[in-house]
């Protein structure tokens, strides 16, 4: 295992004095913008409707926190929660783009936000409705004219084209479960595709038939996207530390950023659906075990 755990962790555990999030803080966005970490996180009171809450760090363990949440359950759409934010910041466009999921009785719908300071957000449609569909990422470019999204229809890692962001077309399976490993039953993306010479380089992770959710990666064409190019055999980190193995749902880490600062990669991840952690490696040691691991 390369991710190597920061020893702060967890760096962020629910707080009894709100309500919407006393119960559990796990999946969260993490942008390095301005020097500084925005991170965007999924909490939960006891009534167990998620918000989306706002921390921010300078050096990316140590986090202050809003007392509010910055994206809350609005209306039937999403009135049992929104949940397991990954955001992409599109530089020619200016703008933050915040993938996540509206969960209500009808079931779930991926949607996707836009914001321009993190802080405000607005609802700008869905990725596709009717169907059992999450895990979507952006891009943080068009390709050959394109928007280009992760998504997962169940069990895979599948991609997603638009235009416009308001029609998206072209859905088609990427990255599968393999059978008796690791990430046989399921597979899902992690945060923002990261852009290198060699293609895109991605984190996602699999789930085995014991429910244990590891980490692994990947790497991508960077002109077709397609087109899978290099794949882990090996995982990346599994649930080891105490808060990793009991909380919420057990045995999980499970993340949705990957935000590289300085040639590092900071791997944050929800710690068995109850508290948040980092663990961290270089963009050449994650290459390299994308390649060789």
């Amino acid at each position: 295992m390369i991710l190597k755990r920061t020893l702060e962790n967890p760096l962020l555990r629910p707080n009894p004095a709100n309500a919407w999030e006393a119960l559990n803080v796990f999946n969260c966005a993490v942008v390095y913008e301005n020097e500084l970490f925005h991170m965007l996180y999924r909490a939960q009171g006891k009534d167990r409707v998620s918000s989306i809450g706002y921390a921010v760090s300078r050096d990316g363990v140590h986090f202050n926190r809003l007392q509010q949440p910055v994206l809350a359950p609005c209306d039937e759409r999403d009135s049992l929660g929104v949940e397991d934010p990954r955001v992409t910041y599109l530089a020619d466009e200016r703008r933050f783009i915040m993938a996540y999921t509206a969960y209500s009785p009808q079931g779930i719908t991926p949607y996707f936000a836009e914001s321009r300071n993190l802080i405000t957000w607005k609802r700008i449609g869905p990725l596709v409705t009717g169907e059992d569909n999450k895990d979507h990422v952006l891009f943080p470019q068009k390709i050959n004219g394109r928007y280009v999204t992760f998504h997962r229809r169940v069990p895979d890692i599948g991609l997603a084209f638009s235009e416009d962001f308001e029609n998206w077309t072209d859905f088609q399976s990427l990255v599968m479960p393999r059978p008796g490993n690791w990430d046989c039953k399921r597979v899902g993306a992690g945060g923002p595709p990261i852009e290198t010479e060699q293609g895109w380089l991605c984190i996602y992770h699999g789930c085995d038939d014991d429910n244990v959710y590891r980490l692994g990666s990947f790497l991508l064409d960077l002109d077709d996207p397609g087109r899978v190019m290099a794949r882990s055999k090996g995982f990346l980190i599994e649930p080891a530390e105490s808060w990793e193995l009991k909380g919420d749902v057990p045995k999980v880490v499970f993340s949705t950023a990957n935000p590289v600062v300085d040639g590092k990669v900071y791997v944050y991840y929800g710690g068995a659906d109850h508290v948040i952690g980092l663990a961290t490696c270089t963009i050449d040691e994650l290459m390299d075990f994308t390649l060789h691991g």
